[in-house]
């Protein structure tokens, strides 16, 4: 995907991109390109757009709306054209709290240190931020998203690597599920992309 193109040409083309991984019905609604130029522009690294979109390069995206809004796809259409460098893996929350079940706290570890630690952290986007519950593991109750957030923030400030999320959640029940130090992080971690008022489910 090249950069000249303008940002209607890049919209048509994760649109067909879109058909092709999720079926004929997949579309990209004409309210939703405000947002969707956004995407485009942080993860084309265009910084001229990024300034007028007032989108920090450094940070990761933090993409909320209501549930059935498209996150998740356009956030998976968005790997095809992000630079190799700063490619990114999706991660379900609720797969990463069935992971802590299984092996505990190394999982912490995993999605902020890199694999037992002998690999380089990843850049992840952490897909449906509150849909996992707190869990035990041998008795010992855990916020596990909590706890890899407040990690990947101390990763974000000293190695600069990027999260993502994409959440249901508002700001006011994200302080509510993980507390005020997760919050406040967020705040130095993410560029805040919405929808707003969107209507109807458009899965």
């Amino acid at each position: 995907m090249k950069k000249h193109l303008s940002y209607s040409e890049i919209t048509n083309w994760l649109e067909n991109k879109g058909r092709e991984l999720y079926g004929g019905h997949f579309k990209i609604f004409e309210e939703d390109y405000p947002i969707v130029y956004k995407l485009i522009a942080y993860f084309l690294k265009d910084e001229q757009a990024c300034f007028q979109f007032d989108i920090n390069l450094s940070k990761g995206i933090l993409f909320s709306g209501p549930i059935g809004s498209g996150k998740t796809s356009l956030m998976s259409l968005m790997k095809f054209l992000t630079p190799a460098e700063y490619k990114f893996t999706i991660k379900p929350c609720r797969d990463i709290s069935f992971e802590f079940i299984q092996d505990g706290y190394e999982v912490i570890h995993k999605y902020s240190k890199g694999q037992l630690y002998r690999s380089e952290p990843k850049i992840y986007c952490f897909d449906d931020l509150g849909l996992e519950n707190n869990l035990k593991y041998y008795g010992n109750e855990c916020n596990v998203m909590a706890e890899i957030l407040l990690s990947r923030y101390d990763l974000f400030i000293r190695r600069r690597i990027q999260t993502h999320i994409t959440t249901n959640l508002s700001a006011s029940e994200i302080e509510m599920q993980y507390g005020n130090r997760v919050r406040s992080r967020m705040r130095e971690l993410f560029n805040l992309i919405a929808f707003e008022n969107t209507a109807g489910d458009k899965r």
